[in-house]
């Protein structure tokens, strides 16, 4: 973008508004990039790669934005003859540019989005919430189950973008979130109508636990039914937050010789039939808390135990998002979806393996060291 034209192209391509002066933000960029390139910004050397125009120009016309809406006091016709100004917006935009860009903070990263671990089930995110963009949703009567399903993919898109970022430990109790995401999700697909309806009143006692509801009055009514419900479970008083979060719970058949509690591990993951991640949960638990673990923990270790559980959550989300999405499209677009998954499922199965294997080694080459010291 060396020249006006192609510039003001490029700011209507991005929809930039045209109340903006464009030779203003023009003769701003200009500054700025001939500044880029000469700029030294490390150990006293120039920019190690070729400066990126499209980037510059964001923080850029952003500043602008930024400063108009908070100079009330001052006209853009003013701005665009005062040389200060220019000079101002080109300097705060280049410093940004340089130092969010170039010199940004790394977190000694295991991976990044170009490693097929991480592409390959981005893709599949991306191409899933694509799909479901499309459905009605935050309609709860109607799509608490589509709704549900969209925040778990959207949770799981968050934890590979914090994988790719090297924040592992971060990702890790995104996942927890996640996890608990999915075996609602689960219930609410296995347990059917029964399932949806009891959640969606329990939605409303805490709305109204909460003070959420358009009237003292309906509140009060709301609490009624609380109190008699609970009641009817030999509940008490103390019993009442995890009553309203968990007893929805009770609307569901227990399985013979079962013990269902009012919490997540010996509730919902239990009716979900995922207690074999309760070992998982309890780990990503501590880092969520801020215990020890979330400081001292190893990296490349825990990298792997976000990875497989992203993957494995990953799998029962696509299965129930499968199920829902071929039985409400018409035959064309199956076919769309079915040729995209024999294109790359193979290559997700395959990572999903070799993260296994990598698994497999770094805790077998930690057993040998973890004795050592015992013996010490």
């Amino acid at each position: 973008m060396d020249n006006k034209e192609a510039f003001q192209k490029f700011l209507s391509t991005l929809g930039v508004p045209e109340s903006l002066d464009r030779n203003l933000l023009f003769e701003a960029y200009s500054l700025a990039y001939e500044g880029a390139k000469s700029l030294p910004i490390n150990n006293g050397k120039p920019l190690a790669f070729a400066v990126n125009p499209i980037s510059l120009a964001l923080y850029l016309v952003n500043e602008h934005i930024f400063y108009l809406s908070s100079h009330s006091d001052k006209k853009q016709e003013e701005l665009a003859l005062d040389e200060n100004y220019i000079s101002f917006l080109a300097s705060v935009a280049l410093d940004k540019y340089c130092t969010n860009e170039h010199l940004a903070y790394r977190m000694g990263k295991l991976t990044s989005r170009f490693s097929p671990y991480m592409s390959t089930i981005d893709l599949y995110l991306n191409f899933i919430l694509g799909m479901l963009s499309r459905y009605k949703k935050n309609d709860p009567t109607q799509t608490l189950v589509v709704d549900v399903m969209t925040k778990g993919f959207q949770m799981a898109k968050c934890v590979a973008s914090l994988l790719e970022g090297g924040f592992e430990t971060e990702a890790f109790a995104t996942w927890r979130t996640l996890h608990e995401n999915e075996c609602i999700l689960s219930v609410l697909v296995k347990f059917g109508q029964p399932a949806i309806e009891a959640y969606l009143r329990h939605m409303k006692y805490a709305a109204a636990f909460r003070g959420g509801l358009e009237s003292k009055e309906a509140t009060d009514a709301v609490f009624v039914d609380i109190k008699a419900e609970m009641r009817e479970h030999d509940l008490k008083s103390k019993d009442m937050k995890r009553f309203i979060e968990y007893g929805w719970l009770y609307a569901l058949p227990v399985p013979e010789g079962e013990e269902i509690k009012l919490n997540f591990r010996d509730g919902v993951e239990k009716m979900a039939a995922l207690s074999n991640y309760s070992k998982v949960y309890e780990m990503s638990s501590e880092i969520a808390h801020s215990s020890p673990l979330l400081i001292y923990s190893r990296k490349d270790y825990i990298f792997h135990v976000v990875l497989l559980n992203l993957y494995e959550s990953f799998f029962r989300l696509e299965k129930i998002f499968t199920s829902i999405y071929m039985s409400t499209i018409q035959e064309d677009e199956k076919q769309h979806y079915v040729r995209m998954r024999q294109l790359y499922y193979w290559e997700i199965i395959a990572a999903y393996k070799q993260i296994q294997n990598s698994f497999s080694r770094l805790t077998a080459a930690q057993r040998p060291q973890a004795k050592a010291e015992e013996n010490v």
